[in-house]
């Protein structure tokens, strides 16, 4: 059976997910290998660059939320005129981004005590490739065209999970982390395919202008949740690789790899939610539905992936890392309920702000620097690193929580 019949049968929302399914477990897959291949201190300079390519996703997904988001509000001239708009400050951000990438790549390796600070060069060349591809998903995903957005994040992964290890494989004597750098590179790149030629189309005469004002104000408050994102989720392994030494910081990235895998699964709902909430409240019907929807199905998968990082603790680790990683396991599930409560909490955020109510906005960021904090001042072990995690986690959503019900009359 065709791939196509098979998104036809099960639907666009049924096989983007599946989809999706298969894309995190590639890219779960790629980063356990590399932790099993590397060890713990050759896979911190790759930890590093996996943060890094994280760190990316969530500035990309500034420019994919606003083009989604235009793409649904959006037709025919208007939508032309935006997605040249969009696309090439995407491009021009991207490019501004990538010098200072590779001026400052040897500062970089000195803050973060890598082998070399070719890396750092090489990422930066992937920066404008990766901004325009956000534009490109961004408009399949307003569109709901979840197949072709589907093909774009398999491609991805595919692509990178096999370049990086067919070049460990062949030039093993190599730095490593130079060829993973290397396989982020070629495949964001490939990441473009299929691409839409409309992004790209040149300037027409119109009636009409574009106003784009009010499209700036969104991609700012976007791009303000998005920086708090990347505090949350990445400033925990960054200040431990700075405080602590290479065998810990790869004991705490691989923690956090197989803590996480709860926000990367959820991440998908995220994508799905979005778009429907815009096109329920341009079309003035109620949205409360959609959001329970999917925080119901978030708080499920979370259940289980924290009960099983607590019951076999041992056991993950050993199958997914090996031995030399055993003595984080008494962490996993504290970890991983940190990640889940900060899932939970992210799907109100990005619901709030499809219905333009931003005050959560500032809550997640107020809420991303307490955890820096906290990091800060309490970093004797990693286990007090993750406890503070916890706490700051903890507080947000429950101010999420608050925010929501006080303000539950008026957010349809």
């Amino acid at each position: 059976m065709e791939i196509k019949q098979v998104y036809k049968n099960l639907g666009p929302d049924k096989f983007f997910m599946i989809t999706m399914f298969v894309v995190n477990f590639g890219n779960y897959f790629y980063n356990l290998l590399l932790g099993r291949i590397l060890g713990p201190a050759a896979f911190a300079d790759a930890a590093i660059l996996i943060t890094l390519l994280l760190v990316l996703s969530f500035v990309g997904m500034t420019f994919q939320i606003v083009s989604a988001k235009y793409a649904v509000l959006f037709s025919n001239s208007f939508l032309s005129q935006f997605l040249r708009f969009i696309a090439t400050r995407a491009v021009i951000f991207g490019s501004i981004l990538a010098v200072f990438g590779i001026v400052f790549s040897g500062y970089l390796s000195q803050i973060l005590n890598t082998q070399t600070s070719i890396i750092f060069t090489l990422f930066s060349f992937s920066l404008p490739f990766y901004f325009l591809m956000s534009v490109n998903r961004g408009l399949y995903q307003g569109q709901n065209n979840l197949f072709d957005l589907s093909k774009t994040y398999f491609y991805e992964m595919f692509c990178r999970l096999s370049v990086t290890f067919c070049l460990l494989y062949f030039f093993p004597k190599t730095t490593s982390s130079v060829f993973v750098s290397i396989g982020i590179l070629i495949s964001i790149v490939v990441g473009l395919i299929p691409f839409q030629k409309i992004i790209m189309q040149p300037k027409e005469k119109v009636d009409e202008p574009l106003q784009t004002k009010p499209i700036v104000l969104f991609f700012l408050i976007t791009a303000c949740y998005e920086f708090t994102l990347i505090i949350i989720n990445n400033s925990d392994i960054l200040l431990v690789k700075h405080y602590f030494d290479n065998y810990n910081a790869g004991l705490y990235a691989s923690l956090a790899l197989i803590g996480r895998v709860v926000y990367f699964v959820a991440w998908m709902f995220v994508m799905l939610l979005l778009p429907k909430v815009i096109l329920l409240k341009k079309e003035g019907k109620a949205t409360h539905g959609v959001l329970f929807k999917y925080v119901f199905y978030v708080v499920i998968l979370a259940t289980i992936i924290v009960g099983a990082t607590f019951l076999f603790p041992e056991l993950m680790v050993k199958i997914l890392f090996g031995n030399d990683y055993l003595s984080i396991a008494n962490l996993l599930w504290k970890y991983a309920l940190a990640t889940s409560v900060f899932a939970i909490s992210n799907i109100f955020a990005y619901y709030f702000l499809s219905i333009q109510k931003y005050f959560p906005v500032a809550l997640a960021a107020f809420f991303g620097g307490f955890q820096i904090v906290l990091i800060l001042l309490y970093h004797s072990s990693l286990e007090q690193v993750v406890s503070m995690q916890l706490i700051a986690m903890f507080l947000l959503l429950l101010s999420q929580t608050l925010f929501f019900l006080l303000n539950k009359n008026n957010s349809n």
